[in-house]
């Protein structure tokens, strides 16, 4: 049988976020690298995203992978664009675009950090905004300069809408990307989408073009719905649990997986969500997390078999 453009051709990686947190330390700091990558190989997983108790050198980098035989994934990156100059960034990025190129990675999560409040005691509310259409435009057009810059060493900038940031709602993101170019990638969140007041598959449907990437969180509405109501913190919401799993909330998981492969999306589907592991153990958490999405692909895989036979 002759191999088709649609082929869902998809793999499962995990943030260590189901072990360890780096925005919340205390969050399952006392669980080490070796714990997470042990457990998340033996789950079925096939690679991580970085986090802060990886090696950050190039060589010990693959070491550590390689003796689990995971793969990178990728690696956020902390970007500035908001108040900086595209050589700037250029000039910052360098070590944290040859980590992961050399390992095999080819996108970049770029998270925007300037200004963000994702991290701080504050409420959501008070996030940044672009106030003007000359700011957007600023920004897209440094945003983009940088992306073509990353791609040129192959590595496709994966942008991150994120709460708390300049780009969290799904104006927003229409916004970005309708200021920028295909060197732009979209890093669609589930959770972050949901969060910020969207609908996932309106969201995903306008803007699977640009998907490079996906992470896959569920959220727990009642959560989300306090978290607005009562002016909680983005860490806030986290610690309450408006995160999890996919499969543990209400986020269509079946819908998302169904318009990714009619869209014949080609990359990592990346187990993410922010939780403490005290209350949601790890193991478990990203067990069910790997079931849910094993079992959504493989459906989707065998109906675009069936497809493709008929």
């Amino acid at each position: 049988m002759t191999e088709q453009t649609s082929r869902f051709d998809v793999r499962i990686g995990v943030n260590p976020l189901s072990w360890m947190n780096d925005d919340l330390p205390s969050l399952g700091g006392e669980t080490s690298l070796e714990t997470a990558l042990t457990e998340g190989r033996e789950i079925g997983y096939e690679g991580f995203e970085l986090g802060n108790k990886f090696p950050r050198e190039p060589q010990a980098l693959r070491d550590t992978l390689g003796a689990h035989d995971l793969a990178l994934v990728s690696g956020w990156y902390s970007g500035r664009l908001a108040q900086r100059s595209t050589q700037e960034e250029i000039d910052a990025v360098g070590e944290h675009l040859e980590l992961l190129r050399s390992n095999g990675a080819t996108v970049m999560v770029y998270g925007e950090v300037a200004d963000s409040i994702q991290g701080a005691p504050q409420a959501l509310g008070r996030r940044p905004r672009f106030r003007s259409a000359r700011q957007w435009d600023d920004y897209a057009q440094r945003l983009d300069t940088f992306a073509q810059f990353t791609l040129q060493h192959g590595v496709r900038l994966a942008y991150h809408h994120h709460m708390g940031a300049y780009v969290e709602s799904p104006e927003d993101v229409d916004r970005l990307m309708a200021s920028t170019s295909e060197a732009v990638g979209l890093l669609f969140d589930t959770g972050h989408i949901t969060f910020a007041g969207g609908d996932p598959l309106m969201v995903l449907e306008r803007h699977i073009g640009r998907v490079c990437h996906v992470h896959c969180k569920d959220v727990r509405p009642a959560i989300l719905e306090m978290a607005k109501n009562r002016g909680w913190s983005f860490l806030d919401a986290v610690l309450a649990g408006a995160f999890t799993v996919p499969g543990d909330g209400a986020v269509d998981f079946a819908g998302v997986i169904r318009t990714l492969a009619a869209h014949g999306y080609r990359g990592w589907l990346v187990v993410e969500a922010e939780q403490d592991p005290a209350i949601a153990p790890s193991y478990e958490y990203a067990q069910r997390g790997y079931r849910t999405l094993r079992a959504l692909v493989d459906a989707a895989g065998r109906r675009q078999i069936g497809r493709e036979a008929a």
